[in-house]
Order: structure tokens, then C-alpha cells, then sequence
């Protein structure tokens, strides 16, 4: 797949299904993350690949993470936290692991991290592969973070979905930069 192509045509694919990647696909999708922009080479992120019977573990795990921070919460609202890893065969935790230093601000970390997982997005299009990143409450759960193992200088920026496209992939939208765009010319 040409680069330009790959990166004016990459949706989210949120209909997934079996297969999962290979372990060969996979492993060129976490060094396409790896070539993310990383000032001070800190390598702030970290990841977590959860497939198979895992997926029910950390369903489980959102389960009780949805009742710890809302007691009031509905069944169905915890069957649907339940059922969330489900939605694919392959979930990739996306961690910023955010250090100390004197040059390189804790954004620009966490920045770096958002470019790796873009990265992995990337690649699992250029791969034939469907992909979603998802965040929502439960990037953000203490407790699930905890779960999962991460330590107090660590955060969760997302869960990415990964599988075989299920039916056809949507186009993505036109957008015309000059929206998005203008130029500065340092005149009021």
C-alpha cells in the first residue's frame, strides 16, 4: 500500500471480527508504533495485547471496575462493560509511561504515545487489518488501571480494537484543509 494512500484512507473499523493479527502482523505494527517521534529517545509508552479467553477476564474486570465507581450502575450497564473487549479479537492497551525530565514535559510524552498508537493504526490498515482506538471512562479508571498492572507514573490513552474488517470499509470523509489551515504572517 502506497504511504500517501494508506494515510488519506485510514478509517476506524469498529465491525470486527475473526482473525486476529498473526504474530507476524502484529510484531510489524508495534515497530511501526516504535518510529513514533520521541524527543530524548524516552520511550514512554508501554503496551498491553489482551486475546482469547483474557478478553473475558478484562470484561470481568471492567465489570467490577463500572461497580466500584458507580455502585447505582444498571446490569445492563455492567453486562455492556463486560461484553466491551468482546468487540474484537485483539485489544491493545495503550500506556504513556510518563518520566522525569529536564527538556521533555510529561505532554510531550503522552504526545509520543498518541503517535505510536497512530502508528499501530497505521499499520494494522496497511496490513488489510480493521482497527479502532476507544477511550471513554475506563482509560481513566484507577481501578482498572491498577488491574492491569500499572505503576503511579503510568496512564492508559486507550484501548485499540483490532481484527478482520467485518463487511466493507467506510470512506473516509473529504476534508478540505484550507478549514483547517491559514497562514501566519506575523503582521496584526
Amino acid at each position: 500500500m502506497e504511504a500517501l494512500d494508506l494515510m488519506l484512507n485510514r478509517v476506524s473499523v469498529t465491525r470486527l471480527t475473526d482473525p486476529a493479527p498473526t504474530s507476524a502482523q502484529l510484531d510489524l505494527m508495534f515497530r511501526a508504533a516504535l518510529r513514533a517521534p520521541d524527543h530524548g529517545q524516552l520511550r514512554p509508552w508501554r503496551f498491553l495485547t489482551i486475546q482469547g479467553e483474557a478478553r473475558e477476564r478484562l470484561g470481568r474486570l471492567m465489570a467490577e471496575s463500572l461497580r466500584v465507581r458507580s455502585p447505582e450502575a444498571s446490569d445492563d450497564a455492567v453486562l455492556k462493560a463486560r461484553k466491551m473487549p468482546l468487540r474484537a479479537p485483539l485489544l491493545v492497551v495503550v500506556i504513556a509511561r510518563v518520566q522525569p525530565h529536564p527538556k521533555v514535559p510529561g505532554s510531550e510524552q503522552v504526545l509520543a504515545v498518541s503517535c505510536a498508537a497512530h502508528g499501530l493504526l497505521l499499520a494494522a490498515h496497511a496490513q488489510g487489518l480493521g482497527a479502532v482506538w476507544r477511550t471513554g471512562e475506563f482509560s481513566y479508571d484507577p481501578y482498572l488501571a491498577k488491574a492491569l498492572g500499572l505503576t503511579g507514573d503510568e496512564q492508559i490513552l486507550g484501548f485499540i480494537y483490532i481484527g478482520t474488517p467485518e463487511g466493507t470499509l467506510r470512506t473516509a470523509p473529504a476534508l478540505e484543509p484550507k478549514q483547517f489551515v491559514s497562514e501566519w504572517t506575523g503582521s496584526n
